[in-house]
């Protein structure tokens, strides 16, 4: 049974990580970070089937998971380190230099947990396809997922791929939209609007389906019926509607805080809003 209570201590502690990970090197991206940790707690404490102390860059044996929008990487490396990927202690070297930790993701450091590069947005899909497909041919029956922004769904190479898994039959992909409807430039409706985001994924021949992501119950309930919609001959999605900046008031809905980093007022600002559940790095 679902531990809803861990679960959300867990996402409070990652929120926690995120606002002091890009405190301390005045850089980052808090927003979309802060409005994933529920996403990232759910799939890494409750879905995923994956060993964080046998890692392996193949993934044989074991569900894999690509993040596409590598803005995010502040909440996976705190959920990465949270289920023992790495020590936690190493969160406090977030986009210092040598560090392990960069601000988007590469698998050139040797980061457990890490399998590709994510800071070009659009390619993360495509890479979820191989993926899934390698799994296919090496009859390996575990799942691949994906997660991206809405934003990014402006680029090109996401629908290619997304007529690609629905031509091919690529049913062990669970791909996941953050649809906060924010992006760098402000309301992703006013820079290249997504009109009917359901409509379009249906019409190139995905299972669809809609939860809030920043609701946990509502969110693991999907996740899990998403892996039930899999081996039925179509790619699945999930259009997960967040608030960017989850869990801070003035940070809340926000777009100006997709790419910034807090002050010293703005940091103790926040850190009084968010508790210390499990414990600080």
């Amino acid at each position: 049974m679902t531990d809803f209570e861990f679960l959300n201590k867990m996402a409070a502690q990652v929120r926690r990580d995120v606002i002091r990970m890009v405190h301390r090197p005045s850089s980052g991206h808090p927003g979309g970070s802060l409005g994933c940790a529920d996403f990232f707690t759910a799939l890494y404490f409750d879905v995923l089937r994956a060993d964080p102390k046998h890692f392996t860059m193949d993934g044989t044996g074991e569900d894999l998971f690509f993040l596409s929008n590598g803005h995010l990487s502040a909440a996976w490396y705190s959920v990465l380190a949270r289920r023992g990927y790495f020590d936690v202690k190493e969160l406090s070297t977030f986009r210092l230099l040598n560090s392990r930790l960069q601000g988007h993701p590469t698998p050139a450091e040797h980061l457990p947990g890490i399998r590709i590069a994510s800071g070009s947005l659009g390619q993360g899909l495509s890479v979820g396809c191989g993926a899934a497909l390698a799994k296919k041919l090496n009859g390996d029956s575990h799942l691949v997922y994906t997660l991206h922004g809405d934003g990014e769904l402006q680029e090109g190479q996401i629908w290619e791929a997304a007529l690609f898994a629905a031509a091919k039959g690529i049913d062990n992909l669970i791909a996941t939209v953050d649809y906060n409807g924010k992006q760098i430039d402000g309301p992703v409706d006013t820079v290249v609007g997504l009109g009917d985001l359901k409509a379009k994924w249906l019409a190139f021949g995905w299972d669809v389906l809609e939860t809030n992501g920043n609701d946990m119950p509502a969110l693991v309930k999907t996740l899990h019926e998403a892996v039930e919609h899999t081996g039925k001959g179509k790619p699945v999605i999930i259009l997960m509607r967040t608030q960017m900046g989850m869990g801070v008031d003035f940070m809340v809905g926000n777009h100006k805080w997709h790419g910034k980093a807090p002050n010293d007022e703005e940091f103790a600002k926040a850190m009084a809003q968010l508790p210390e559940t499990i414990g600080d790095f």
